[in-house]
């Protein structure tokens, strides 16, 4: 199981996306409180679309409680201060749980944690003057490529709903 820890996230519209994500490959969202904003907020649900009825996620109150339940987890803590580039990472082994925590949009993740598990963390490569990237889109491109060393085990690798040799039946059927 891969899963996503947001701690203390301050924008609904990504939480919402990366709920979306989160069900999309099957991967469990936890969330370290306290939030902001409201589960209700239109923005969550706009981003989140349906997606969220399905999401798997919990919230915790504050981040010693998800360490009191989760205390020999294997986490990888994503921020800018790392030097360990995120595709350097072995998460190949779909046997393993193994959880990514990102930060607040606009501190990250505290720093006193980052010390504490430097070893752990993760950088995405960017140019020397970007401070970040995206929340929604950072936590995507950290998933995709746990989901690529695993092979992307149990998803689907071609359309699954309207089957897989929809484009050319649809072509046939228009001509």
């Amino acid at each position: 199981m891969l899963g996503i820890i947001l701690y203390r996230p301050e924008k609904p519209s990504n939480v919402g996306n990366i709920m979306r994500t989160a069900m999309a490959i099957e991967a469990k969202l936890y969330i370290i409180g306290p939030l902001t904003f409201s589960l209700s907020n239109k923005d969550l649900k706009r981003a989140g679309m349906d997606y969220i009825k399905e999401s798997d996620f919990v919230i915790y109150d504050s981040i010693d409680d998800f360490y009191k339940e989760f205390k020999d987890a294997e986490i990888y803590y994503v921020t800018r201060y790392s030097k360990n580039v995120y595709s350097n990472g072995n998460f190949s082994d779909v046997t393993k749980d193994i959880f990514f925590m990102f930060g607040r949009e606009s501190t990250g993740i505290p720093h006193d944690i980052l010390l504490k598990n430097y070893d752990h963390t993760l950088r995405i490569p960017m140019t020397p003057s970007a401070r970040s990237l995206n929340l929604s889109n950072s936590v995507a491109i950290i998933l995709f490529e746990a989901l690529r060393q695993r092979k992307f085990f149990g998803l689907a690798t071609h359309e699954a709903i309207k089957g897989e040799n929809f484009l050319f039946e649809e072509k046939t059927r228009n001509e």
